[in-house]
């Protein structure tokens, strides 16, 4: 249940960064509500987490997750772009996070 907690606060990281973009610097409501609820909730998920988890590699992974899922997101919804550079480091990013999980000792 650790991993679970894990991943649906970073799931929760992702959504309220992605809304705080949509709320215009907290001038529409909805986005600005859903930024405040999803990250008092992502922070909620992460301390369930670390009840079981170390602090390095949960804070680690659950940062990771929230860039990797506001790049992604940030291309699709958003049109921003990336350099090669960029890909390389997000590219990165992923592997610390798989490795992270894979020596984690459970």
């Amino acid at each position: 249940m650790k991993w679970i907690y894990l991943f649906i606060a970073g799931a929760l990281e992702i959504t309220w960064a992605v809304a705080m973009k949509l709320s215009n610097g907290f001038t529409v409501l909805i986005p600005s509500i859903i930024t405040g609820v999803g990250y008092i909730a992502s922070a909620v998920f992460l301390s369930i987490a670390l009840r079981q988890l170390p602090l390095g590699t949960a804070y680690a992974m659950w940062t990771g997750m929230g860039i990797v899922g506001t790049t992604l997101l940030g291309i699709f919804l958003f049109n921003e772009k990336l350099s090669v550079p960029q890909v390389i480091c997000v590219i990165l990013i992923v592997v610390g996070i798989a490795g992270l999980k894979l020596l984690a000792k459970d």
